[in-house]
């Protein structure tokens, strides 16, 4: 988080992207709250280890960032299928080599510049652009951290940073290599192309039996009916226990009352404000306004520009300071504040828009509150009759015995395919969740226990496989349609692409696309200028590709997209890339640089590990990862 807010503030935004070792810690209060895992080291990178609850914490953060990208919870079995578990991992034993190398080398920070950097990061400073004691607190107590940890761990960080700048100062880039990469990147050309009419331009023979027999025999792969699973699931949503649950209208008045500001709409402002270094200016600066000077030019012979002032639309609560708090929301739309003496410096505020807040009432948000007590209460159903499950389990009990006993929906599919299909091509599991928990049958073991998949909602699935049908070859009479179908279109392609090769020996005879497009269908489009980066309409990444390594008036021929015809083109005109802006030269340097201090921090950290040694606790990393779990 700190990490975060420093490099978001001062631009460290390329660092983040280059060295992808350093994101893993910008999960702060690790430290300070897990302590004393008793299982010893996950790994050992040279004589520094990574333990355990590193590895959970480093997990939990990828998965966290994962799911707020995806916008749902991410499970950690599907971490494990994206691999998170391993780059989390990876992450922890490149810092560690790191850091183990920055201790040989006696590197290190002194408490001075280590203060010095604290008090430099912008979320610690008040108005008056000082350290705020305060502000590094309120944000110690948001990460739970003490101060000596937060302290450990930014010194950690600023040492490894250190040697990162150090690797990035060294680069230098020189011009004719931005030259060469601009010439490529901007080069443009004209390219006209048709798209062929398939039907009109080429005629497939229909195949006889011997045909359609060598056809089959070389794509018996492709005629196969798929693996069948039979699967008893024992199905907990909390959807489902939340009809079995009920809440009294007391309970919904008690609730209301407790988070009545949750429902309500809470008022906003457009709060501007300008800081003073003392009252005596502040005072002046308000007669100023008083006498007909505007607040925008009242701050700038403050000193202050456009985007200091502005605090932006904010509730009460997100102004720290409460005599503004109070003073901005006492004000009228488009006036300014008597000077406020507030805790760091004396300020005028003015607002420049109004959002009413409205308090709700329990009639208006009835059914939300209604839902809200169920679910909470369905959560907690769950995860009693997850114990009761699982007491069950190790008693021996049968999904089928455990569900009449715990009143559990027992599902039973009879047949389902890996891509959650019945032999009669319908779903066989309805709902979000049902690939998720296709795909844990498929990963199941006759007679061997599963942990319970998580469902979206917060329930749980347990997955048992009763039976399998293992694929088996469908015989040539039963898809000789289909067989006729392969050949029919592999026949088509091959015609497509002879003829392709063809008009472009047409074409380089003289031949124009429009006399061709008469022949074989289609209608002569032109592009406009375009660049390699650029795929326009009627063209693939393939055509464009062949096209920027023609000479100017040659032609080529690629696949459609949809592969079912062919593309015939040329190219019109070549345009070299014009003298390169300072801008562009600037974006190409950043752009590169970034590419060359990824390489060699990787390279870094790759000898780092080679020269110190990693040894990694296999069994160990299974188990806590879960991954033994998923087996």
């Amino acid at each position: 988080m700190m990490e975060a807010l420093r490099r978001g503030a001062k631009g460290w935004v390329a660092k983040i992207l280059f060295f992808f070792l350093i994101a893993s810690f910008a999960v702060w209060g690790i430290a300070d709250v897990f302590t004393g895992f008793n299982r010893g080291s996950l790994a050992k990178v040279g004589s520094t280890s990574i333990t355990a609850t590193d590895f959970q914490q480093a997990f939990q953060n990828e998965l966290n960032v994962i799911s707020q990208q995806a916008g749902r919870r991410i499970t950690p079995e599907q971490g494990r299928q994206f691999g998170l578990d391993t780059r989390a991992l990876t992450r922890l034993v490149g810092s560690a080599a790191i850091e183990e190398h920055a201790a040989s080398m006696g590197l290190g920070l002194s408490d001075d510049a280590l203060i010095a950097e604290i008090a430099k990061e912008p979320g610690f400073q008040g108005f008056d652009g000082k350290f705020s004691r305060p502000a590094f607190e309120n944000y110690l107590r948001q990460v739970g951290l003490t101060e000596r940890g937060f302290l450990a761990l930014k010194r950690k960080d600023e040492v490894r940073e250190q040697i990162v700048g150090a690797m990035s100062s060294a680069i230098a880039l020189p011009q004719p290599l931005l030259d060469a990469l601009h010439a490529y990147n901007d080069e443009a050309r004209v390219i006209e192309h048709i798209t062929i009419d398939a039907g009109k331009a080429v005629t497939v023979a229909d195949p006889d039996d011997a045909k359609l027999k060598e056809t089959y025999e070389g794509a018996k792969a492709q005629f196969m009916t798929p693996e069948y699973r039979k699967l008893a699931i024992l199905m907990m949503s909390i959807e489902a226990i939340k009809k079995q649950v009920a809440v009294t209208d007391d309970e919904i008045k008690t609730a209301f009352e407790k988070e009545r500001d949750s429902y309500s709409r809470i008022e906003r402002r457009r709060v501007e404000q300008i800081n003073f270094k003392d009252r005596a200016s502040a005072d002046a600066a308000k007669a100023k306004i008083t006498g007909g000077q505007s607040f925008a030019d009242a701050a700038k012979d403050a000193g202050a520009k456009d985007s200091d002032i502005k605090l932006g639309l904010v509730t009460k609560k997100d102004l720290i300071d409460p005599k503004i708090a109070d003073a901005a929301f006492a004000l009228e739309k488009d006036k300014v504040s008597d000077v406020v003496d507030g805790r760091f410096a004396s300020v005028l505020v003015r607002v420049t828009e109004i959002q009413a807040g409205k308090e709700a009432t329990l009639d208006e948000v009835k059914d939300r509150v209604r839902d809200k007590l169920l679910t909470e209460k369905a959560r907690a159903e769950a995860s009693k009759l997850h114990d009761g499950v699982d007491d069950n389990r190790a008693a021996g009990k049968s999904l089928k015995e455990i569900s009449a006993a715990l009143k559990i929906p027992l599902i039973e599919i009879a047949a389902v395919d890996r891509d959650n299909k019945s032999p009669d091509g319908k779903v066989a599991i309805e709902g979000v969740d049902g690939g998720k928990i296709v795909a844990a049958g498929f990963e199941a073991q006759i007679g061997i226990e599963r942990d319970p998949v998580e469902l979206g909602d917060g329930g749980y699935a347990w997955v048992d496989l009763v039976s399998n049908t293992a694929a088996t070859q469908k015989p040539f009479e039963a898809v000789t349609a289909d067989v006729k179908g392969l050949y029919m279109d592999r026949e088509r392609k091959k015609a497509l692409a002879d003829l392709g090769s063809k008009l472009i020996e047409r074409v380089k005879g003289g031949a124009t696309l429009a006399a061709i497009a008469l022949e074989t269908g289609g209608k002569v489009e032109s592009t406009a200028p375009i660049t390699r980066k650029i795929i326009p309409q009627g063209l693939t990444q393939a055509a464009v590709a062949q096209a920027f390594i023609l000479v100017q008036g040659a032609a080529g021929t690629t696949d459609t997209a949809d592969g079912k015809s062919r593309i015939l083109f040329r190219v019109v005109e070549v345009r070299p890339a014009p003298p390169a802006t300072k801008e562009q030269r600037d974006a190409l340097a950043t752009e590169l640089k970034d590419e060359f201090r990824g390489d060699a921090v990787s390279s870094y950290v790759a000898a780092l590990q080679e020269r110190l040694g990693v040894t990694i606790n296999q069994a160990e990393l299974r188990r806590i990862s879960g991954a033994d779990a998923a087996q």
